[in-house]
């Protein structure tokens, strides 16, 4: 199976870049939608069109459509709930302008925006500014947020790990433009989720969330955030389900290594850097999703395009409480490491697996780990899994939820194919080892 370039967050040089094009383009951009807005708007209706009787006079229709579609209502609900989230981080003091080496400019910029998405503009190498300090901020990168609990003068803002991960602050900016300093309650790397917290005197709307597990395939959604950066926020994208649970590698932008696998909900709406830790919500204006990541291209170069992640509400729902809890994620684990039968060849499965012609989901332990709750329950190397009590397990995806939604110290019986034989026993759950790792092929079954 071939790896694809996955998108996370935004970065100032990705702003910078896409800055430049966009100021390149832009105007012949706003142009042809003049153009085919008057095209549309005369072919709507003739009847009410002007038609200009001298040079120089032509007036627009004075006809107007108003609508109030589900998907307006739904963007309705949740607009005010949705923020950028800043990461500000110290810089040294020998780091360059990477804007003023970009246009040649040897001067320090002025403090307020500078129109590529980060709040205050960076002085040149060498330049006396204050900009260029160890102690001062800088933006490092924009992300999104959902606001989904107000409690005790608090509100609860819900992001992934990685927009706000290495910050030295975080500022958040409300729907109508307010700034808040915010805290961390907790980060979970494993699920690339994060809790903030920010005064909530300001705060006029909190997100709801759905029942993932209830969503439907081709069920239309909409995604919200902040693409590219705040000067974009709360912007809205429509699709569809494309796919109601992917297991997907997830790959670290910057060093291209895979971190680990996650279950995701799968969307054709548009998802862009800047929009990780936005909401995916259904025409009801219940959140089941937080946008997470993309699929930009293939390694072969292929171009990818409508294939956006979003991790689904009842696993953000279940990682958020224990975060405000516990300021971090305590999971319970089955202690082997497990391949998709899907990837598993035909004759394999047949020969060294001995799994009957109806078998055609599941995961395949690759590893046990020694005096883990499977080695001690009698699980081994080659046993297939395809269920966990009464939850059908298909893949990795599947195994994950099932075991996910249960406590350290709960007992679950495993069903399993072991030399063609259904075979079923009880496992006692514990702590998830620190030391647990994934990688394309295979994922600790936690």
């Amino acid at each position: 199976m071939s790896k694809r370039k996955v998108i996370r967050g935004i970065t100032m040089w990705q702003i910078a870049v896409i800055a430049v094009i966009s100021a390149v383009i832009g105007g012949g951009v706003a142009f042809a939608g003049f153009t085919a807005l008057n095209q549309n708007n005369n072919a709507a209706d003739s009847s009410t069109s002007t038609t200009a009787t001298t040079t120089g006079t032509t007036k627009t229709s004075n006809v107007s459509v108003k609508t109030s579609s589900a998907a307006t209502k739904a963007f309705n609900k949740v607009e005010g709930a949705v923020v950028s989230v800043i990461n500000k981080q110290r810089q040294s003091e020998n780091q360059s302008d990477i804007f003023g080496s970009l246009f040649g400019d040897s001067g320090s910029n002025s403090s307020g925006s500078n129109g590529y998405g980060n709040s205050d503009g960076n002085s040149s190498s060498g330049s006396s500014s204050s900009s260029s300090s160890s102690t001062d901020l800088e933006t490092v990168s924009e992300g999104s947020g959902v606001i989904y609990s107000k409690k005790d003068g608090k509100a609860y803002i819900v992001t992934n790990n990685h927009v706000i991960s290495g910050s030295d602050s975080i500022e958040v900016i409300l729907a109508d433009g307010t700034k808040e300093t915010a805290k961390v309650i907790g980060a979970d790397e494993t699920s690339d989720l994060a809790v903030l917290t920010i005064d909530a005197s300001k705060v006029t709307a909190v997100a709801s969330f759905g029942d993932s597990s209830k969503i439907t395939t081709a069920e239309p959604v909409l995604a919200i955030g902040s693409p590219l950066g705040s000067e974009y926020a709360t912007s809205v994208t429509e699709g569809i389900i494309s796919a109601k649970s992917r297991t997907i590698d997830v790959t670290d932008e910057s060093s291209g290594q895979v971190t680990g696998q996650a279950a995701v909900i799968q969307t054709d709406a548009a998802i862009n850097p800047g929009n990780s830790g936005g909401a995916l919500i259904n025409m009801s204006g219940q959140v089941i999703g937080i946008n997470s990541l993309k699929y930009a291209e293939s390694t072969d170069g292929t171009s990818v395009e409508g294939m956006g992640f979003a991790y689904p509400s009842n696993e953000v729902v279940s990682i958020i409480n224990q975060l405000v809890k516990n300021g971090k994620v305590i999971r319970p684990a089955l202690g082997v490491s497990v391949v998709d039968l899907t990837n598993i060849s035909s004759d394999q499965q047949s020969a060294t697996l001995k799994l009957p012609s109806s078998v055609t989901g599941g995961v395949v332990i690759a590893s046990v780990e020694s005096n883990s709750p499977a080695s001690k329950a009698g699980l081994k190397k080659y046993d297939t899994i395809v269920g966990v009590d009464d939850t059908k397990v298909t893949s990795i995806a599947e195994i994950h939820t099932a075991i996910y939604a249960h406590s350290i110290g709960d007992t679950v019986t495993v069903k399993y194919y072991r030399d063609g034989k259904l075979s079923s026993t009880k496992v006692t759950l514990t702590k998830e080892a620190a030391s647990t790792t994934s990688s394309s092929s295979s994922s600790s079954a936690n």
